[in-house]
């Protein structure tokens, strides 16, 4: 019996420490300390969308940016000081990371309604998926009572923030690293079905790339030259650049992928039939995405007393 006991606390005890991190989420979580929270996010998500499309996408990448960098902690948001080094300056975020202006008015309106209650870290997650549903894609429930941190890594944002450049083994350890399978990469990946990428991120791909559809590549060389116009942007899904849908993947499919990372997931390697799953059917990628979203949102959230609830997201407390 003593061993059978044993073996039940084995078993037991590594599954109660395993939920431990995410259970301290809840969707229910600012129900009472500010219940108005979802629809001051929603509006000034849709508001923002409207003057801006390319919004939404900005919106997204964000949250990402700042989930993969040591969790979901609202670091990414952190401005440097001269005695603060945050990761606005790493290299996947320097000069194309944005919508920062869009949270400080959304963090701005809460304060307003529940002061010193609602985490950076959340706003983004919550803004995040409103900025998917506004465009069109799925809606799934955000849990939420992450924290916001008091630090930031530069190194790490420059490290294990997925790279356009990355062959697919390299974007299948990079999601790994953080616990995605290669379906949930694949899903994740299909955030680039809205958005726009820098010239100086594709060139390579547009001048010494084979596996690039002709007609797409003779297009795209005129607003990205072989050399200066660093900054100049072409849509990431050509076809429907505003629009959350599943033809980002029949593009990749057609070698309409804009930069090598995403055609990576459909070249003749392990992914190939994730992306034909889901070129042909939306509703699969639309279920998957959801689900790695929240997956991805339980990325090492600070919570009960880690952290704080930032007052400006811009800097700690």
């Amino acid at each position: 019996m003593a061993n059978i006991s044993f073996l039940l606390v084995l078993i037991i005890v590594p599954f109660v420490l395993i939920g431990m991190s995410s259970a301290q989420l809840t969707s229910s979580f600012y129900n009472s300390s500010c219940p108005n929270v979802l629809s001051i996010i929603k509006t000034a998500v849709n508001s923002a969308i409207a003057t801006e499309s390319r919004m939404g996408a900005s919106l997204l990448r964000l949250h990402f940016h700042d989930c993969f960098v040591n969790g979901c902690d609202a670091s990414v948001l952190l401005d440097d000081t001269s005695s603060f080094t945050g990761e606005k300056t790493a290299n996947p975020n320097s000069g194309s990371i944005r919508g920062f202006d869009v949270i400080d008015t959304i963090k701005t309106q809460v304060e307003s309604s529940c002061a010193d209650i609602v985490s950076c870290a959340d706003i983004l997650a919550v803004a995040a998926r409103d900025s998917v549903v506004k465009l069109g894609g799925p809606s799934w429930t955000v849990l939420l009572g992450r924290r916001d941190s008091t630090t930031a890594s530069l190194s790490t944002a420059n490290s294990d923030i997925p790279a356009p450049t990355l062959n697919l083994s390299s974007l299948i350890s990079s999601f790994s690293n953080k616990g995605f399978n290669s379906r949930e990469m694949v899903a994740l990946s299909g955030s680039h079905t809205i958005g726009q990428a820098r010239c100086t991120t594709f060139r390579n791909r547009l001048y010494n790339e084979t596996d690039i559809n002709a007609t797409f590549a003779t297009s795209l060389k005129s607003n990205c030259p072989q050399s200066g116009s660093d900054n100049n942007i072409s849509p990431l899904d050509t076809t429907s650049p505003t629009t959350f849908d599943n033809i980002y993947y029949k593009n990749l499919r057609i070698q309409k992928g804009l930069l090598h990372s995403d055609q990576q997931l459909s070249s003749g390697g392990s992914t190939d039939s994730i992306v034909n799953t889901y070129s042909s059917n939306s509703a699969t990628f639309f279920t998957d995405f959801a689900n790695a979203m929240v997956k991805m949102g339980n990325l090492s959230p600070l919570t009960g007393t880690n952290g704080q609830i930032r007052k400006n997201c811009r800097k700690t407390n």
